[in-house]
């Protein structure tokens, strides 16, 4: 039988998996899925790297010294300078902690769900969604707080644009404004949803075009089997690409809410 014959099963099935399932309780009430449970490890491991981390660079002084140590104080110089005093100027102080945060919980559980045999706490739509809300919020209370509530909704629409064409771009602008929660949202959930699956799909066909050698060895068997090196070959590469969006990904999400706080504290 060819192997691709089962494949449009097989990736039936790969879907499904990805879909959230209760591993305890009920899913619509009180329960726990798998993206909880993996995004519980994902915090568990970063506390812990960040406990070291601190222990580490005290025994040490103000010096860092070993990989571990330069390795975590790099990203968080990089959070730092780059998303934090590159945008935000003089008040980057006030937030860096929730810039940090961001960027290191979305880094943690993207790289945990590359693991295999593991799932990205952000790979759900729901906590997607709860990290986009969170940064809505937060670039809202900035812009009121900086600009009172009238005035930061007045900065939605540009200066000197005459009357009746500023209160178009005024709904414009709010509409782009709540647009930012969907986007943030949808962008995070879909690179990491489709990136496992295409993941998922390679390592199907590499496992679908050796299975007939372990069945008997004819000549048919060990030509299947040496295209499942071919497809394997693919998903080792597709595997390190994966690597690179789970930290693109942090940093662009971490990137725009960084932009929006920007906009919204600066109205101008």
């Amino acid at each position: 039988m060819n192997p691709l014959e089962k494949l449009h099963e097989e990736i039936d099935g790969l879907v499904d998996s990805f879909t959230s399932q209760a591993i305890v309780g009920d899913i619509w009430g009180v329960g726990l899925t798998q993206y909880t449970f993996w995004m519980f490890v994902a915090i568990a491991l970063l506390l812990i790297v960040l406990f070291v981390f601190v222990k580490k660079q005290a025994a040490h002084g103000l010096v860092p010294r070993g990989r571990f140590v330069n390795g975590v104080e790099f990203l968080v110089e990089y959070c730092r300078d780059d998303l934090c005093k590159g945008l935000l100027g003089d008040t980057w102080r006030n937030h860096f902690p929730f810039i940090a945060s961001i960027f290191f919980f979305i880094l943690a559980n993207n790289i945990v769900g590359i693991i295999p045999g593991c799932k990205p706490g952000t790979g759900c739509i729901g906590t997607a969604g709860a990290l986009a809300l969170v940064s809505f919020v937060y670039f809202i209370v900035i812009g009121v707080r900086s600009q009172g509530l009238i005035g930061y909704i007045k900065s939605l629409a540009p200066e000197g644009v005459a009357f009746p064409m500023n209160a178009v771009v005024w709904l414009i602008e709010v509409f782009s404004t709540f647009l930012r929660l969907i986007t943030l949202a949808v962008r995070l959930f879909c690179n990491l949803f489709a990136g496992h699956v295409v993941m998922g799909a390679f390592a199907l066909l590499c496992s679908l075009f050796f299975e007939p050698i372990l069945q008997g060895i004819t000549p048919i068997a060990i030509g299947e089997a040496g295209a499942s090196l071919f497809w394997l070959a693919i998903l080792l590469v597709i595997y390190g690409v994966e690597i690179m969006v789970a930290a693109i990904q942090a940093y662009v999400f971490t990137l725009l809410s960084a932009v929006y706080i920007q906009i919204a504290e600066q109205g101008e």
